[in-house]
């Protein structure tokens, strides 16, 4: 008899002898029998994560085209890890264990509900679903990103790609760029909608309705709630963003020389294949720090960004995460391809700490890797004895990325800036000019996430819409929510909504980064009034310990603590846009003078 299967007969054994056992001896019976559970499992869990993440992490960095290798590591580990996740005697336990809960520690107990949301995700009560659920994200990640992409007949990267639609004026070219982009939806959407089912069926088996519920659980949240706090979030921002869209009409108008303003913003228009980021569209003096950052090189970048959080107090990051990271583009020839989508990866929920990169040393990638440092520090924060293995993790989703973003946002800014000797003192910079570029980021995102891709993977899974209307539920919601519209007729032989990779291997979750944007936004307003004493427009974090201090406090405790406990204790404050809100406040009047007699085509409200 396995360990698992001994535990379960303890609270059943503990249930029969309990009018021979006084309570205070029965619950600390029941303590030390959880613990005894728990140590066990997280140790059992840590090793068969770490296989999982070695086999994921070859497979997006070494894609050879018709070499199934790497895909058959990958889903062996994963069968393994579900095997051991999803196990009935795991689950059973665990609901056992949970049933005594006046007899278990605060952190016991949030531990089982760590591992049974975890055993959601691939329960062995439907092993043959979880099985093929496992063979099919493999094969789908296989076709993500070793997707050729080709554009006037010859092979480009996704990096190219972007360059075009950031850059080139001539529209036949963002044209040709920007559906050569979304010719990848053909070849994922088989595969999304196999995808779709079996992600359902797993977690059906475990009473969620669907996979977006079980998603939205691990928030503590219905699905009524999330959707909620996402349409709050996207009312907040509606009058900022109604403004955003209609300068972004006439000036794109102007740039690309066409009289007639369209109501809705061609989508091959914007410098961002999703619509998600409009930055690029303003240029503001004495930023232009591509020139400056391609001098200093990719791997300046990345240096930089861990001088930045050695210089707040933390640790200079393990070497091994310069050894065994793949920050920066591969050499042209190279026999094969990885992803070039940035991330961070916790490999072993301790010291091994990654960053998967396509560096390229311009602005854009000096703020990714400000923001995929924040991730390996948070990993690292909490890497600590106290914080048991199922709760190295952000406090919530959001938090993780909301740091992260933070720290981009700091990266970028003027006294910061300043400070590093990337902009000159003396340069007088627009100040509204500046706030209008972040707004095209921020503000911008916000109906992107919160709206378009929330609502339709809340359609996909939750109201399982047919695949021979995907292309039509995104658009829909493309053209509510962000005011965007097709440059041609779209039909369902594609899927637009696939060529978001997030869609295909980070599903059901993207409004995360919607409510990281709010959170940063707090965090950071509190760091610069409370902490530095500046103005949250211009600050300099640079070298500040008391603001280190304060990031351990929140970054060490992973989610050992309630996250809304956490922030209102750290802020004094609750979950709102207030602080994201009064950050643009001088750019609201700013828009409405320049915006003035020109026509508005988007509704007052949503």
């Amino acid at each position: 008899m396995n360990y698992f299967h001994l535990l379960l007969f303890i609270p059943v054994c503990i249930a029969i002898s309990c009018n021979q056992v006084k309570p205070e001896t029965k619950s600390a019976s029941i303590k030390t029998e959880a613990q005894q559970f728990l140590d066990h499992y997280n140790q059992e869990y840590q090793k068969r994560y770490t296989h999982s993440q070695i086999a994921d992490w070859k497979s997006q960095t070494h894609i050879v085209e018709g070499d199934t290798v790497n895909a058959t590591a990958l889903k062996l580990a994963n069968e393994a890890l579900a095997k051991f996740t999803g196990s009935e005697e795991a689950i059973h336990a665990c609901k056992k264990f949970m049933a005594a809960r006046d007899s278990l520690t605060d952190l016991q107990y949030m531990q089982f509900q760590a591992i049974l949301y975890l055993a959601g995700d691939k329960p062995a009560v439907v092993a043959d679903v979880v099985k093929d659920r496992i063979a099919a994200e493999a094969v789908q990640t296989e076709k993500l990103y070793g997707y050729k992409f080709k554009l006037n007949d010859k092979e480009v990267d996704p990096n190219q790609i972007d360059s075009i639609l950031k850059s080139d004026n001539r529209l036949n070219e963002r044209l040709a760029a920007w559906t050569a982009s979304k010719e990848i939806g053909r070849v994922l959407k088989p595969g999304l909608c196999v995808l779709r089912d079996l992600r359902n069926r797993t977690v059906q088996a475990l009473g969620y309705d669907d996979f977006f519920s079980y998603q939205v659980s691990e928030y503590g949240m219905s699905v009524d709630e999330l959707m909620n706090e996402c349409k709050k979030m996207m009312a907040d921002v509606w009058p900022l963003y109604r403004e955003l869209h209609t300068y972004a009409r006439y000036e794109l108008a102007k740039k690309y020389q066409e009289k007639n303003v369209p109501d809705l913003i061609p989508a091959h228009w914007l410098p961002n294949k999703w619509g998600q980021d409009w930055s690029a569209l303003v240029k503001v003096d004495g930023y232009d720090l591509d020139q400056i950052i391609k001098e200093k090189g990719d791997k300046w970048c990345v240096e930089q960004a861990e001088r930045f959080y050695v210089s707040l107090g933390f640790d200079t990051l393990p070497e091994s995460f310069y050894q065994k990271s793949d920050l920066y583009q591969l050499p042209s020839g190279t026999a094969y391809k990885k992803n070039t989508h940035a991330s961070a990866w916790h490999m072993d929920f301790n010291q091994d700490v990654r960053s998967l990169m396509s560096i390229v040393p311009n602005a854009e990638w000096y703020e990714t890797t400000h923001h995929e440092l924040g991730h390996i520090y948070y990993y690292l924060e909490y890497s600590k004895p106290e914080v048991p293995i199922v709760l190295r993790k952000g406090a919530n989703r959001a938090f993780h990325e909301a740091i992260g973003s933070m720290m981009g946002l700091a990266a970028m800014q003027k006294p910061f800036l300043e400070h590093l000797g990337l902009i000159d003192t003396k340069v007088k910079t627009d100040h509204i000019r500046m706030l209008l570029k972040e707004a095209l980021n921020y503000i911008v995102f916000i109906p992107f996430s919160a709206g378009t891709m929330t609502y339709f993977e809340h359609d996909f899974y939750h109201n399982n819409i047919p695949a021979e209307e995907l292309n039509k539920d995104w658009w829909n919601y493309v053209q509510k929510f962000q005011g965007i519209a097709p440059p041609e007729k779209r039909d369902e032989s594609s899927c637009d909504a696939a060529t978001k990779t997030h869609i295909n291997d980070d599903p059901a979750q993207y409004y995360d980064y919607a409510l990281s944007y709010v959170l940063l936004f707090q965090l950071h307003d509190h760091i610069a009034r409370e902490i530095l004493k500046q103005e949250p427009q211009s600050t300099n974090y640079f070298g500040n310990k008391e603001i280190g201090t304060f990031l351990h406090q929140l970054l060490s405790k992973g989610a050992t603590t309630d996250w809304r406990k956490l922030l209102k204790e750290n802020t004094g404050d609750d979950l709102n846009a207030r602080a994201m809100l009064h950050y643009f406040e001088p750019l609201m009047s700013y828009l409405k003078k320049v915006n003035k007699g020109r026509k508005y085509t988007l509704a007052e409200s949503l």
